[in-house]
């Protein structure tokens, strides 16, 4: 086959998968996990129901695949802010408020049904290993310079940052969101009475 029938046939591809992810997401949302069929979806993304089956085996398939298009995107969110934010200190609280603000937007993921089928699924964690690390290695090199404590090492004070961020999810405002955030960094710098 020629390269642009090949090239054309894969961003065909990609827009029907795009548009199954897209559309399985808003039902869901919409009508809750247990109300939503593949006949729902195939009309909603403007498919036949065989075109569907093609892609994905059932509306659980489909819900993974789509969150983990948004755990990636969440990373290189993560990753873009990190790398922006540049010396250690500023580079910890920039992660720790775009992962705030990512948990707490995540709490409106739906019904409990819809969280337990996507947080069973081993890529999150993974992710949570790979926000750790990135934590973990922020704090380190920020220990070095003296700008963050050495008395706890950084795998357990990122440990402790990634799971205190999480309770953003709980918090009523932007305004929580930023207090919490002064608490961990707060937690994360120098011992005063070691001083």
């Amino acid at each position: 086959m020629p390269r642009l029938w090949n090239e054309t046939i894969e961003a065909h591809r990609r827009d029907v998968r795009e548009a199954i992810l897209t559309h399985t997401s808003a039902l869901v949302a919409e009508h809750g996990l247990r109300s939503v069929t593949m006949s729902q979806i195939a009309e909603k993304a403007g498919i036949g129901r065989a075109t569907l089956y093609k892609y994905f085996p059932d509306v659980e398939a489909i819900l993974l695949a789509w969150h983990e298009q948004q755990i990636a995107a969440h990373l290189e969110q993560l990753a873009k802010v990190r790398d922006q934010a540049g010396e250690p200190v500023e580079g910890l609280r920039a992660v720790l408020e775009a992962y705030a603000h990512i948990s707490r937007r995540s709490r409106g993921h739906g019904d409990g049904a819809l969280m337990a089928v996507l947080h069973r699924d081993e890529r999150v964690g993974h992710a949570e290993q790979r926000i750790h690390g990135m934590l973990r290695d922020l704090l380190a090199e920020g220990a070095r310079t003296g700008a963050f404590r050495d008395d706890v090492v950084p795998d357990e004070l990122a440990t402790y940052c990634l799971h205190a961020v999480t309770a953003a999810r709980a918090l009523p405002s932007e305004d929580a969101v930023g207090r919490l955030i002064m608490v961990i960094m707060s937690a994360c710098t120098r011992d005063p009475c070691s001083t």
